[in-house]
């Protein structure tokens, strides 16, 4: 029996996600998490063989999340499932240490193999993706840290250094420096360029 821990703030999804793993036979919902700091407080209290993660959550989430799980339980796998696309964040959630990346829109027999190849030690990605890993694998993005990426997307979706600093748990000057680091590594002006960028590379 494979023992999978959900981390999803919607309990809605939490409650699809259970009825269809229930009725595989070799799956077992073990544990529930409805933010990031309640699954990281689990998987250092529990043992799971599968973590099933949503990429943003509440408090602790995306990378950094991924990143924690790993340190506190190595042997755990994680498999992403999220709403953001795959060429937006596979490649960084794989380098931080998931598994396995699923957006959420995929079919539930694709949900159950994802889960099932991650157990037993391998990997998923789509096909879609791994072609999308190795076209963005030089973009000038892909220079940009796991925090400036971060930063990038919620500059490009609109956000305010004051909302991103509020979100991220930095301070607005930290935002700032951030801002400007990206702008130099991508050779950009100003927020508009940064827009324009995300857009253009489908980052948002």
């Amino acid at each position: 029996m494979i023992r999978v821990l959900l981390a999803d703030d919607h309990e809605i999804v939490r409650d699809g996600l259970k009825r269809i793993l229930g009725a595989a036979g070799d799956l077992q919902v073990a544990g529930e998490a409805a933010n990031g700091d309640q699954a990281l407080a689990l998987v250092k209290a529990h043992d799971y063989d599968v973590a099933l993660l949503d990429m943003s959550m509440p408090g602790l989430s995306g990378i950094d999340l991924i990143k924690r799980l790993k340190i506190e339980k190595p042997g755990v796998k994680l498999l992403i499932l999220s709403m953001h696309g795959e060429h937006q964040y596979a490649a960084r959630a794989l380098k931080a240490g998931a598994s396995g990346y699923l957006t959420k829109d995929s079919a539930a027999e694709k949900l159950l193999g994802a889960l099932r190849k991650v157990a037993a030690g391998g990997v998923h990605v789509s096909d879609a993706a791994a072609a999308s890993l190795v076209a963005t694998a030089r973009a000038p993005h892909q220079e940009l840290t796991d925090r400036e990426f971060e930063v990038l997307r919620l500059l490009a979706g609109g956000r305010s250094p004051t909302e991103i600093a509020a979100q991220l748990h930095l301070s607005v000057k930290t935002v700032s420096t951030h801002k400007a680091h990206i702008q130099q590594k991508l050779g950009l002006g100003g927020t508009a360029d940064l827009v324009r960028y995300a857009l253009e590379h489908k980052l948002v």
